[in-house]
């Protein structure tokens, strides 16, 4: 049987999987969302409505985990917990989620350290995501590049759109043309992970793990990057802006190629 269960709870025994695919994750659920505002004057980020789904972002990342084979998930809140808490205990839920709240805040990399303490299989892999990301992809994919690179931690890029139209010209001078939102020439952190069970050990207590950890992974060629696949979903909700948009490419259907929230090309390995 699927339920909530509070910090409080006793932790539950695992079931040990060989498999390199996780099946349970962590949400990052704490932030404040005040470019969100007056959204998340009474509810915390995670709990915002995408329009015409009536669902919370929260609420969206949960069933992806779960169709995505995670059947535990740890969700980590801060602004407003009690909200969260509420509506995961009041919810049907598709897989085990357990909340933590931090008593301090401990940063990007404090947070996932504490979450993960209470992951079900400490010495098995594990999802991460921010949570105020809507997205959809096979994490199944993810986990496999993950596992073949022999990564300590795989983190996934997307390539967003640049809101601002571009103007194209040669080198003379001459404009040649103009681009309505083109994709942007830089690859960004897209907040989805897998993490190797080794990762927990070298977060920081406290403090950003893309400052220290991620850095060290990087020099040490333990971090890979895992580009989201063509004709992926993907979205930060960090603005009204982008729940409106959220709600319009909802309605119109999955984006044609080359027309959603970022670009999908691929991008050659290493």
């Amino acid at each position: 049987m699927v339920r909530f269960m509070s910090d409080d709870d006793e932790r539950r025994p695992g079931h040990h999987h060989q498999t390199a695919r996780p099946t349970q994750a962590v949400v990052l659920a704490g932030g404040q969302g005040s470019r969100l505002r007056p959204y998340t004057d009474d509810r915390p980020k995670p709990m915002v409505e995408i329009p015409g789904t009536g669902t919370p972002i929260i609420g969206h990342q949960l069933a992806w985990l779960a169709a995505e084979g995670v059947t535990d998930a740890v969700v980590s809140c801060g602004h407003l917990a009690a909200v969260l808490q509420d509506w995961l205990e009041a919810a049907e839920l598709p897989l085990r989620v357990r909340t933590v709240v931090e008593k301090e805040p401990l940063g990007r990399g404090g947070g996932l350290k504490f979450a993960a303490a209470r992951l079900p299989e400490p010495d098995q892999p594990w999802y991460a995501t921010n949570g105020d990301i809507w997205t959809r992809f096979s994490l199944r994919d993810m986990a496999d590049f993950h596992d073949e690179r022999g990564a300590t931690a795989t983190l996934a890029l997307a390539r967003p759109r640049i809101p601002w139209g571009a103007v194209e010209t040669n080198e003379f001078g001459h404009v040649l043309d103009f681009i309505e939102s083109p994709p942007s020439p830089y690859l960004i952190n897209a907040g989805v992970y897998v993490f190797s069970a080794a990762f927990t050990a070298l977060l920081p207590d406290r403090g950003d793990h893309e400052r220290t950890t991620f850095p060290r992974l990087a020099r040490e060629r333990r971090l890979a990057g895992f580009p989201l696949p063509q004709g992926a979903y993907w979205r930060a909700i960090d603005t009204a802006k982008d729940l409106t948009e959220a709600a319009k490419e909802l309605a119109a259907g999955p984006p044609p190629h080359g027309h959603g929230p970022f670009d999908t090309t691929p991008v050659p390995h290493a």
